[in-house]
């Protein structure tokens, strides 16, 4: 009695056996599953999350908004940098404005001849005011003050010709020059503050499927660190394990045909990555021969119509050699 239940008990073990050997060695394919190299995307510098643009499973193309950053410190730095542009401009402005421009250099040319002419007229005054005091026809205090009124006169037009000569200095160039310096500053720290601005509102690098949303709306997010993660089309790969008796039929490059089940025919791949090492078979890799215990990890690149597989598949994969090109 005991025999026939372990009889019954091995049947179906070794229908399955056998049914996973058809399968795998008889079909000469290696069993692999669809993976992909997901793209995570957060924001340049940390801030609470203001706006989310998509949602998993949303179809993206590139450059399409993904999310927005709030940015309440970086408005109030544009604006400072706003004001203190708008005041070295004006500062320019008056400086340019001052600048001896023909016309102040004429009117500063007049009050200098007006000057001298007052002075030539105030010695004029004092020399036959002297020559009236030396005959005793005019008093002293008279000689006074025509003295006083040519010394006045003598410096007015002193005055009036050091203007001029200072309206000419080239140290109001340089004024100038250091204020247009300053603007340039200003501009470059607003165009700064723009691309930061700009930066915090994340698009699309690629086309893509969206897989996870990690934050939501008004959750702080650290610079950095992923929002969400999306998966280009060209990232969907199959990974799977050839024993090292076989390795040599891998090449880096080869085209691989990739089988599922309920799949599209004619779906394919490109080698893209052998590992160097060899690694014990992985329990989830089910492998015809036993003794086989060293595989070898190999990842293909999924072209065409293969890249619309889900990931984490399980997929069969026959090597170009066995004649299973596309």
């Amino acid at each position: 009695m005991r025999r026939w239940l372990l009889l019954v008990l091995l049947i179906p073990i070794a229908l399955g056996l056998w049914r996973m050997r058809g399968d795998g060695a008889g079909s000469g394919a290696f069993l692999g599953y669809v993976e992909g190299e997901l793209l995570y995307i957060g924001p340049v510098e940390g801030e609470r999350l203001a706006r989310l643009d998509v949602e998993a499973g949303r179809a993206v193309s590139e450059g399409e908004p993904l999310f927005a950053m709030a940015t309440p410190v970086l408005d109030r730095q544009r604006a400072e940098a706003a004001a203190r542009l708008a005041q070295m401009q004006a500062q320019l402005d008056n400086l340019r404005a001052s600048m001896n421009r023909p016309q102040q250099i004429a009117v500063l040319q007049a009050a200098v001849e007006a000057a001298h002419a007052s002075a030539a007229l105030s010695a004029a005054e004092y020399e036959r005011k002297r020559i009236l005091y030396s005959h005793g026809n005019a008093p002293k205090s008279a000689l006074d003050q025509a003295v006083m009124a040519r010394d006045r006169d003598k410096a007015a037009l002193a005055e009036a010709e050091r203007q001029i000569e200072v309206a000419r200095l080239p140290s109001r160039n340089q004024e100038i020059e250091a204020a247009q310096s300053a603007i340039v500053m200003a501009r470059a720290q607003i165009e700064q503050l723009d691309t930061r601005l700009a930066r915090q509102k994340v698009v699309a690098p690629a086309a893509g499927v969206v897989q996870d949303i990690f934050f939501r709306t008004g959750e702080m997010v650290a610079a950095g660190q992923p929002a969400l993660s999306l998966l280009p089309p060209e990232n969907r790969k199959v990974r799977f394990y050839v024993p090292q008796g076989r390795l040599v039929e891998a090449r880096l490059g080869a085209r691989v045909a990739v089988d599922c089940d309920g799949c599209d025919k004619g779906l394919w791949g490109r080698i893209s990555f052998i590992a160097q090492r060899e690694e014990y078979t992985p329990p989830v890799i089910f492998s015809d021969q036993e003794r086989a215990k060293l595989v070898f990890k190999v990842e293909a690149r999924l072209e065409e119509k293969a890249r619309e597989l889900p990931l984490g598949l399980p997929v069969q994969v026959r090597l170009a050699a066995e004649g299973a090109t596309p």
